[in-house]
């Protein structure tokens, strides 16, 4: 189907008259499309009558791209702006996408009288038009690299979901997004979770939960994220799109760069360079097997032999699957397998913003270090495209039919395993099997 018949569907009935859930996966593949020849935007255009999307913890923009590439296809969406309380990451998103730089406390604009008042009026929020709120909140308080610190005090970035949702009940959008850790819908943090769906559900929104993995909406990238939505009717939950067989992988991502030198930048791409290394770190990821290959026992720090869970540290990533999941540690192979498959250095910030799905178009504000956080930090774009492209599409269709709803991904109802990680090493081990 093409851009041109889609538009005639979406532009030839009213909203909530048709079922348009047909066109779901070809507007996915036009969304992901427009990702990949992305450009900052030059002016904050806004359509009349457009959708107006507000990115509350935008980070560098991850989840937004899926929204703004959609206007690429068609003009549908209003980019109110995106707020975060990292000065950078709000530059980086008002950069990109032409916006008002919105570097504020999310806690303040719930809680402060009249700050969000404030807010609303500074970007233009209309309330007579429609708006989807978008709420991936700080992820490291329910991260399972966490689990030794989980019987601490409540980490204070968790108190952040409940803010949001103080927010959406004032605002009341019609749509609501939210993203993060599979470890959010865990026992631990179940309470925080259902806590703001309680919130959510007595101003009448229907919220849906469920587990994805990145890698099967196209990012080359076995990443297993929590994707929450809310509507004020009845919907339907992203469906994946992507069999193991046909997942990206590193290969496809970034095997077409050219080959640099540790701490070096390809002459064309100031992004294209990794850390510089100390000898010692060089001399450890030689000995490690190209494609795939592990450090040899009884190389590098001593340590890391007397400890099971680092047989990953200075570990390749293998050229013909999808990498491991990229954090804002993927600049130093010291802290997972994050070592080139066959170069003797770690990822590039071009090679981890492509392993996160991230265009080349697409351009990060701040010195290397904010640039690796603003990445391993973001949705992957090829995800939230996903979720842009559903939530888009369920705004405009008729409430789903019983066939339907038995046919698509249902929503979790009870907290998964604490150790979800332990259940993801599991499914991998499966599908290597």
């Amino acid at each position: 189907m093409t851009v041109e018949e889609i538009k005639k569907c979406i532009q030839r009935e009213k909203w909530g008259k048709k079922d348009f859930r047909v066109l779901k996966q070809e507007l996915l593949k036009l969304d992901q499309n427009a990702i990949i020849k992305f450009r900052p935007r030059k002016d904050h255009i806004m359509y009349e009558e457009g959708i107006q999307v507000i990115d509350l913890f935008c980070g560098a923009g991850g989840t937004s791209l899926g929204f703004v590439a959609l206007n690429d296809i068609f003009p549908v969406f209003n980019m109110l702006g995106g707020c975060d309380i990292n000065a950078i990451s709000a530059a980086t998103y008002s950069h990109n996408y032409s916006t008002p730089l919105l570097n504020e406390d999310i806690v303040k604009l719930a809680y402060e009288d009249g700050k969000l008042d404030e807010f609303l009026e500074r970007i233009g929020y209309n309330k007579k038009l429609p708006c989807i709120l978008i709420g991936c909140a700080p992820c490291q308080g329910f991260s399972s690299h966490r689990k030794k610190h989980w019987n601490e005090e409540d980490d204070v970035r968790n108190s952040l979901i409940i803010a949001f949702s103080k927010i959406v009940e004032y605002i009341l959008p019609d749509a609501i997004v939210m993203e993060n850790v599979p470890e959010f819908l865990s026992e631990r943090y179940w309470k925080y979770f259902s806590s703001a769906k309680e919130n959510f559900e007595r101003v009448g929104y229907i919220v849906k939960q469920n587990i994805y993995n990145a890698a099967t909406f196209g990012v080359p990238q076995e990443r297993f994220r929590s994707v929450i939505i809310g509507m004020k009717k009845d919907f339907l939950l992203p469906e994946e799109v992507l069999q193991k067989e046909n997942f990206r992988t590193v290969r496809d991502a970034i095997g077409d760069l050219p080959k640099v030198a540790a701490g070096v930048a390809a002459p064309n791409d100031p992004m294209h360079k990794s850390a510089a290394h100390k000898a010692s770190t060089i001399d450890v990821i030689k000995s490690v097997p190209h494609n795939g290959g592990s450090r040899p026992e009884g190389v590098g720090p001593a340590c890391l032999d007397r400890i099971k869970g680092f047989s990953d540290v200075y570990g390749r990533l293998y050229w013909d699957r999808p990498s491991i999941t990229i954090t804002h540690y993927a600049r130093n192979p010291a802290s997972g397998r994050y070592s080139h498959p066959e170069q003797d250095r770690g990822l590039t910030a071009r090679e981890a913003a492509l392993l996160q799905s991230f265009p080349n178009g697409f351009e990060f504000m701040g010195k290397s270090d904010d640039i690796y956080r603003q990445i391993g930090e973001a949705v992957p774009p090829f995800l939230s495209a996903a979720i842009a492209t559903n939530v888009l599409i369920e705004l405009i269709s008729e409430e789903p039919t019983e066939e339907e709803r038995k046919d698509s991904p249902k929503s979790i109802a009870k907290p998964v395993n604490s150790s979800y990680s332990s259940v993801i090493a599991g499914i991998k081990m499966k599908e290597r099997a």
